[in-house]
């Protein structure tokens, strides 16, 4: 797993250091409240399911862990819940915790920003959960990609499957396992995610808007089921858990649906069509147009119903964010006005997405962040 050995900081031995920091009960692993059931393997059992009723039921299954956290007393998260022989451990799992920052606030320097307005808890948690989505996508995304096969995923499956459990290998790993004991965050989204990198290592076409649904959850709407339970939902917020849940979703979609025409042009110089087969067709084109990368009437058309949809999800995600805990809402207001721009940059490059790169300048990169602040000092919406 070459991918994954760019982002280890610490030997193993800390990690293990690092064991008796994670909680406990009775010394035995925590087991979460109900079986893991893939969106592959419901897919098999039953294949007349659609993609959206399949990530449902994911949505449905995080949202009863919250609950189930709703109805017992609230956790004090800035106590310690066990006690150590000295600060040595703490000073270990602490630096994980900043390493983490440090990687999020490099890559992802706008939404690290908003993190800053949120609890300390609540930012080190998101930060955790940041930098195992980008060691995940690092995985066939990176610089050692092409040594990446099934066999390694599988191996980081069981990485994940130990730090979920207590085990963490690293102290990356510790961060993010620390924080699944603090927090109702299930495993299966993460998971899930792992099944995306599968994908991209086997799948280069979408047949129709369904397949390219599932993908987008994997990749992408999986991070938000992953951050909700650790961004909290308002305690003045009449929203149901579910829809905060699926605005959640959504925003994960619509920002995969716009990676994906932004990067039409990039993808296809990678032999890769993320568009849906059926869709092209329908407009007259095939993956031969994208791959002579000519702008033409049918190619403006069918951009406008592409991005026309990521619009709508972006919609939808509105609805949801102003429900968030107070604190957690800059961040996320951030990434959607952010991301909604690119939209709007591929309209003002006259849908030419393969040889330009549609992206938001610094200047209205400055002029969004007093925006998102300013949605999210907004209340709770009547979303229900």
């Amino acid at each position: 797993m070459a991918g994954v050995l760019l982002w280890v900081v610490c030997p193993k031995g800390n990690a293990t250091a690092l064991l008796s920091l994670i909680p406990r009960s009775g010394n035995k692993p925590k087991k979460r409240s109900f079986n893991r059931v893939s969106a592959i393997s419901s897919a098999v059992a039953n294949p007349a399911r659609s993609s959206e009723q399949m990530v449902y039921d994911v949505v449905l299954k995080q949202a009863a862990l919250v609950k189930e956290q709703r109805g017992r007393k609230a956790l004090d998260l800035e106590k310690r819940s066990e006690k150590t022989d000295g600060f040595t451990d703490w000073d270990l799992l602490n630096e994980a915790y900043d390493r983490c920052g440090e990687v999020c606030a490099e890559y992802a320097k706008t939404f690290y920003l908003g993190t800053l307005l949120m609890t300390p808890e609540r930012r080190r948690a998101v930060w955790a959960i940041y930098v195992w989505c980008r060691r995940t996508d690092e995985l066939v995304d990176g610089p050692n990609a092409t040594h990446i096969t099934p066999r390694a995923l599988d191996r980081w499956e069981k990485r994940l499957d130990d730090l979920f459990e207590g085990r963490p290998y690293d102290m990356l790993d510790a961060a993010l396992s620390d924080t699944v004991s603090k927090y109702p965050v299930d495993i299966q989204p993460f998971k899930d995610m792992i099944e995306g990198m599968r994908l991209d290592l086997r799948k280069s076409r979408y047949m129709n808007f369904d397949e390219l649904y599932l993908y987008c959850y994997y990749v992408a709407g999986t991070v938000g089921l992953m951050s909700v339970p650790v961004m909290g939902i308002a305690p003045e917020s009449k929203a149901s858990v579910e829809s905060v849940y699926n605005g959640a979703l959504a925003l994960g979609i619509a920002n995969q649906l716009t990676n994906i025409l932004r990067d039409v042009g990039e993808d296809a110089r990678r032999g890769r069509v993320y568009l849906p087969q059926d869709e092209l067709a329908r407009f007259g084109l095939s993956d031969d147009d994208i791959f002579r990368g000519q702008v033409t009437d049918r190619w403006r058309n069918f951009m406008k119903d592409q991005i026309k949809r990521a619009r709508m999800f972006f919609d939808e995600a509105e609805k949801a964010v102003s429900e968030l805990n107070s604190a957690s809402r800059w961040p996320v207001w951030a990434s959607l006005l952010l991301y909604r721009q690119i939209l709007d940059a591929i309209e003002e490059n006259d849908y030419n997405n393969f040889s330009k790169r549609a992206y938001v300048g610094k200047v209205k990169k400055l002029a969004s962040l007093p925006v998102a602040y300013g949605r999210a000092l907004m209340g709770t919406s009547k979303l229900i």
